[in-house]
């Protein structure tokens, strides 16, 4: 679903910023003699890794934030000179929002809630109509603005910038996502059916998602999300 989310955030964030649904008005990918669109994409994972992917095709200007080297050099042998790749500090990636015409929140820790990485204040700093596109929702989301929408009403703006914050996004392409996470699942869907709880001895993936075991929180991100919201309540 990754995968589906990353590509989909592009051409949502791309819809966004056409001047009717409260953008800037700007065409993406531009059109010669004009400038197309920076994009900035913070997490550099299978969703970013998406996201650029659609974003380059689209000719866009792409900077991939995260905090991972390994991961960096990773995403530059892949896209070479037409994505630019930077170290994420708070600083780096204050300095790249001034510029972003659309911003994409594509940070995921399994099991956990998602950090917020962009505050309203900077908000205040971005072009108007720049289109932040939070594909984190589903773990609270990545921007202290953001809150889920649906694909029914989609989009608000705060401080003259448009948020898309729509939770489940491979929702609205249910043929494409029932297709790709059929393809991810069978195996796994074989193996414990076949070998049960034994399966997870010699699949690293499916012990790494064992969420609870004999009534029992075992994730050691999700025991802890937990906890910080039996506190909060």
């Amino acid at each position: 679903m990754s995968e589906v989310a990353g590509r989909l955030s592009v051409i949502e964030g791309a819809s966004c910023l056409k001047a009717h649904e409260g953008g800037r008005g700007l065409l993406v990918s531009g059109v010669p003699g004009t400038k197309a669109a920076d994009v900035v994409i913070i997490g550099g994972g299978v969703v970013g890794a998406n996201a650029a992917r659609l974003a380059v095709g689209l000719g866009t200007r792409v900077t991939i934030f995260d905090k991972s080297l390994r991961r960096l050099r990773y995403l530059s042998d892949i896209f070479g000179a037409a994505v630019e790749t930077r170290y994420s500090t708070d600083a780096a990636l204050a300095e790249a929002l001034l510029s972003a015409d659309m911003v994409i929140g594509a940070v995921l820790i399994p099991g956990a809630s998602a950090p917020r990485l962009v505050s309203r204040a900077q908000l205040k700093q971005m072009k108007p109509g720049a289109v932040l596109v939070d594909v984190a929702i589903d773990q609270g989301g990545c921007f202290e603005t953001s809150r889920p929408t649906t694909h029914q009403d989609p989009t608000y703006v705060v401080d003259g910038i448009v948020h898309y914050c729509v939770a489940n996004m491979p929702g609205a392409v249910p043929l494409t996502s029932s297709e790709a996470l059929n393809n991810a699942t069978l195996p796994s869907v074989l193996a414990l059916a076949e070998n049960g709880m034994a399966a997870l001895e010699t699949d690293s993936h499916l012990a790494a998602g064992l969420n609870v075991h004999q009534g029992k929180l075992v994730h050691p991100a999700v025991i802890e999300a937990l906890q910080h919201l039996t506190a909060a309540e």
